[in-house]
């Protein structure tokens, strides 16, 4: 997992940022005075800052981490409120957890705020947060935020160098059709399963399995998916408890070697987040035990009763999506599928258009689109590709799409380059490719809004850069064809 591609050591950047950051946050709230539980709040504070924030660009992350206390304080201060009103409580947090869910229609800022909002509620039960503690708890919030911030946007950049790529759009669609708002659903009935059965398991810890249940949620959008993370969730906490026992039981909760484990948590985290869920739950579980320790209650009980609450969280999660208004990951992929090709035809028309001679064409950016929409369909067929899909046809006629798909791309991304280089000329040939294109485009998807191809008379031909085009469009054109059959063929029973 550490040997996974880190194209510019970004996620090794963002890593080391991430132990700087919070690392100086605790650092801060210990220099003030705060208590060892505000410190820890500040802590997650600043991580969930560092970790959820993913606008594209420093302007907008500025904005959604400005934005973080405005929601989460708030919702600790009430979450704390209602500790000894534990119905009311409950329903509260199932509220939370809908808004929070439902939020993401508007992006990773939403998604972010959401976030924030359900782990400062979670953070209360988690530290068992009385009114009393609330203006300690907000000083360890701000100071963690500023002093987040200042590493994030002013000591360590890494944005300024390697802006984010803009996450595509969530999948639209209207009232109950709107997969976010399914989600909010979901969630809302995955984390109600989680409080019964987490209360019966524990009246202490029960959270756990509601913090299980959110997070398996997040960035999923199919059925497929949130029963591939909840497997992916419970593998990583039974590998993070192994370890705790190792590590984490026999220190008791000693300082000096405890915070460096909890570094190396954070590292692993943050750098494995994006190539694997698991590891990342393996490290999440692992700090989880060392701040238990550090708090004086760590023992290996504990611990087993961190998989039972996780088990809870996971059944919830999987009963949700089986019987609560269900999104099928066909249904998801589809239309996953259909954007990436309307991505194809439109930076095949915008390279036409450049190679005609209009050098006001936008090509980058609709490149880096088609570069994110073919990583959520990876996302979205990944339920489908997985070693356990017992599915064989489905999961052979899945990977053929994602071969086709991927071909697409490497097409589309040299007839880029090609139209790109301002010595690149029209060639008549062009335009018979690209219209073969776009009519292929047009067999898997019905008429595409708008035809963009230019036809420009009387220019040179037989020019090397319009061959080397010229190469790229009969591969996109072959794909495309290729693509007929899987997408249109009957469908064995649906994920």
């Amino acid at each position: 997992m550490f040997t996974a591609p880190d194209p510019g050591l970004f996620r090794l950047r963002i890593s080391l940022r991430a132990v700087l950051g919070i690392g100086l946050a605790v650092a801060v709230c210990e220099a003030a005075g705060l208590s060892l539980p505000a410190s820890i709040t500040g802590g997650l504070a600043a991580l969930l800052a560092l970790f959820t924030v993913a606008d594209p660009t420093v302007r907008g992350q500025t904005v959604t981490t400005a934005l973080l206390p405005v929601v989460g304080l708030p919702v600790l201060a009430l979450a704390s409120a209602l500790h000894g009103m534990p119905a009311v409580r409950d329903a509260v947090w199932l509220a939370v957890v809908f808004a929070g869910v439902y939020a993401r229609r508007w992006g990773p800022r939403g998604q972010s705020l959401g976030t924030f909002a359900f782990m400062a509620f979670f953070t209360a039960q988690f530290l068992h947060a009385v009114p009393g503690r609330i203006p300690e708890l907000y000083a360890a919030v701000a100071l963690s935020l500023v002093t987040a911030s200042v590493v994030r946007f002013g000591v360590w950049c890494v944005e300024r160098r390697t802006p984010l790529p803009a996450a595509p759009a969530p999948l639209d669609g209207l009232g109950l059709d709107r997969p976010t708002t399914r989600l909010a659903f979901q969630a809302t009935a995955a984390c109600a399963f989680a409080v019964a059965v987490g209360q019966v398991l524990s009246h202490e810890r029960w959270y756990w399995a509601v913090g299980t249940a959110w997070w398996i949620f997040v960035n999923t959008a199919s059925r497929g998916e949130t029963l591939v993370r909840g497997f992916r969730r419970v593998v990583g906490t039974v590998a993070g408890i192994v370890a705790g026992l190792v590590a984490a039981v026999p220190l008791h909760g000693a300082p000096v070697p405890t915070a460096v484990l909890i570094a190396i948590c954070v590292f692993g985290i943050f750098y494995t987040a994006a190539p694997s869920y698991s590891w990342m739950m393996f490290f999440v579980t692992v700090m989880a035990g060392l701040l238990y320790g550090l708090l004086g209650v760590l023992h290996p009980g504990l611990l087993g009763l961190r998989l039972a609450e996780t088990g809870a969280g996971a059944l919830g999660a999987a009963l949700a999506v089986a019987l609560v208004l269900p999104i099928t990951t066909h249904t998801v992929t589809d239309r996953w599928v259909r954007r990436a090709l309307h991505a194809v035809h439109d930076c095949t028309a915008a390279a036409a258009r450049r190679l005609a001679g209009d050098a006001q064409t936008d090509l980058a950016s609709r490149v880096a689109e088609l570069e994110a929409l073919l990583g959520r369909v990876r996302f979205s067929l990944a339920p489908l590709v997985h070693p356990l899909n017992p599915l064989r046809a489905r999961k052979a006629r899945a990977l053929q799409v994602l071969a086709l798909l991927e071909e697409c791309a490497r097409r589309t991304s040299g007839l880029v380059a090609v139209a790109a280089d301002p010595y690149a000329s029209h060639d008549a040939r062009l335009t018979a490719a690209c219209r073969r294109v776009e009519a292929a485009v047009e067999a898997l998807l019905g008429a595409v809004p708008e035809s963009a191809l230019a036809t420009h008379a009387g220019v040179p031909g037989h020019h090397p850069g319009a061959e080397q085009a010229l190469g790229h469009l009969h591969g996109l054109e072959r794909a495309l064809v290729a693509l007929a059959a899987p997408l249109s063929g009957s469908s064995p029973a649906q994920a």
